[in-house]
């Protein structure tokens, strides 16, 4: 697969998954632009790819319309923020912080993909999460902010169109963002999932950045919702 001669902007895309796949779209010939909040990490990312790197807060409308306004276009964008926030049990669960999850990556990624569609061409990808059809305890807030957009991916594929809306679901995922819980508790918490899951073990980013790329290319497929989650939502029985 060949993607010289196209642009990709990979919104979220100074670390874990949307380093990764910022990473594949330029191994594959793609010109990548990131955004991310820390400058620091963008820059090491647009180094190693080759890629242009922005500093963009994507959680304030302001900036992302501004962002936009440059005559820039773009073949694919993927939505990679992160957001969260508002996991917990549900008899405790902060509903400030499930708000604050909503803005960052609900509300987050449909202003983005609102404000950019005159500069789209080709695809969309959301990054959404497995808990929005898992079961797990203390998953709720979690599964209403990903479900929500996932609810949303068939009817914007069809208003949309000929643009193609699809949406990679990743399970757990080894990733940096696991470096702010506990090593311990986080540790403990991959040696259970890695216990359940049929695959027997924790995902990595290039495995999403390989579904991501696999939507945003191939001009067949749109409305769908791809899982990569290593069979979470199966019961294995180990």
């Amino acid at each position: 697969m060949s993607l010289t001669g196209q642009r990709a902007l990979v919104m979220g895309g100074s670390s874990g998954i949307g380093a990764a796949t910022a990473e594949l779209f330029a191994q594959q010939g793609a010109d990548v632009v990131i955004t991310g909040r820390d400058e620091t990490r963008l820059a090491a990312v647009a180094d190693r790819i080759g890629g242009t790197a922005h500093r963009l807060d994507a959680t304030d409308p302001d900036l992302v319309a501004g962002f936009f306004t440059a005559p820039d276009e773009y073949d694919h964008l993927v939505l990679a923020l992160s957001g969260a926030a508002g996991a917990g049990p549900f008899a405790t669960l902060d509903l400030s912080a499930l708000r604050d999850g909503f803005e960052r990556k609900f509300w987050a990624h449909l202003g983005i993909a609102q404000a950019a569609l005159p500069r789209l061409r080709g695809s969309i990808t959301f990054l959404t999460a497995a808990s929005a059809r898992a079961a797990l305890p203390g998953t709720a807030g979690l599964a209403a902010i990903n479900g929500a957009l996932e609810a949303m991916i068939r009817p914007l594929a069809v208003e949309l169109a000929p643009l193609r809306v699809n949406a990679v679901s990743p399970g757990i995922i080894r990733t940096p963002w696991w470096d702010q819980v506990p090593e311990a508790v986080r540790d403990e918490m991959f040696a259970a999932q890695e216990k359940t899951l049929p695959v027997g073990r924790i995902g990595a980013a290039g495995e999403v950045a390989q579904a991501v790329l696999t939507l945003a290319t191939n001009g067949f497929v749109t409305g769908s919702v791809l899982e990569v989650a290593g069979g979470v939502h199966l019961a294995s029985g180990r």
